[in-house]
């Protein structure tokens, strides 16, 4: 079994490749030839987990291990860790463990990038994201390498955070600007990604008609982070049915209407939209960890 650290892992998922496979990967789910059962999740201590996320293909086994321990930054440890197990299917054999965290961050951009593709979100667009976080930055890469964004804007719950955000940002050679005021930017941008555990809204409705929301922090019933004026009034594409009906707070708290929701597989279906905002909430799957841990093994057999 091969070992893959964090910068492999990353070099191994490249943004427009993974983007393609997690939508082969939505397509195999869809016709049944991709299973991916709900997470399971176990309390350890208070409010720490540990998740279980197995998923398997006609030739791959996967499955993914990650804890939460919330008291782990004060000892100088991550609060999230984890590894991606591959496996043939098979024979059982092991084949790669990659890095949990930078596999989970790279293919949950990479899904909202799936889905923008299939939405035909144009180059060029203006882009606000909400949160200075992994997902956040990881969203904006993504969107740079990608769409190629006109403009990039960070909004956080401190300017300190944005500011951090945008140095790294930088770092990776991408532009990107600090947001005090998301109110006077929301009405210009056609791109929104909001990345935050947040239990109430946290954008308003106020927004560019066409507008492309990928809501991807909040990942509980009880998180939050549309406004449900704009969940009600929107099209609405998940990543994962089953798992959205159990963890999806924006669409639960607004009531959504569970059958005019699409999955990811049908979100080309909404290019005709116009004017109508479109919401794209994510809330994981192991079948994009399966769709990155196939690629990146693949990638890693040719070399």
């Amino acid at each position: 079994m091969r070992l893959i650290d964090a910068e492999q892992t990353a070099a191994l998922l490249p943004w427009r490749p993974l983007a393609d496979a997690v939508m082969r990967a939505a397509v195999e789910r869809a016709e049944g030839r991709l299973q991916a059962p709900l997470r399971s999740s176990f309390a350890l201590s208070g409010d720490d987990r540990l998740l279980l996320m197995p998923a398997s293909d006609a030739h791959y086994a996967s499955v993914k291990l990650v804890t939460v321990n919330h008291g782990n930054p004060a000892l100088g440890r991550e609060r999230v860790q984890g590894e991606v197990l591959l496996m043939d299917r098979a024979t059982g054999e092991r084949l790669a463990m990659f890095d949990g965290v930078t596999l989970t961050a790279r293919r949950t951009a990479a899904v909202s990038l799936a889905a923008a593709l299939a939405l035909q979100v144009p180059a060029g667009e203006r882009l606000l994201i909400v949160g200075a976080g992994a997902q956040a930055l990881a969203h904006a890469l993504a969107f740079a390498a990608v769409l190629a964004p006109a403009w990039i804007g960070i909004a956080a719950r401190s300017r300190a955070a944005a500011d951090s955000l945008v140095a790294t940002l930088a770092a990776h050679g991408v532009k990107a600007h600090p947001i005090d005021d998301i109110g006077a930017e929301l009405g210009r941008c056609g791109l929104i990604v909001t990345a935050t555990t947040s239990r109430s809204p946290v954008i308003p409705d106020a927004l560019r008609p066409g507008v492309r929301v990928f809501a991807v922090g909040a990942f509980t019933p009880a998180m939050c982070e549309l406004p449900a004026a704009l969940v009600q009034r929107a099209a609405v594409v998940v990543d994962d049915l089953d798992g959205a009906k159990e963890e999806a707070g924006d669409l639960i708290q607004a009531g959504v209407d569970w059958s005019t929701v699409r999955g990811l597989a049908q979100a080309a279906e909404l290019t005709g939209a116009g004017e109508r905002p479109v919401v794209f909430k994510s809330v994981g799957s192991a079948a994009w960890d399966l769709a990155a841990a196939r690629m990146a093994w693949d990638r890693l057999s040719a070399c």
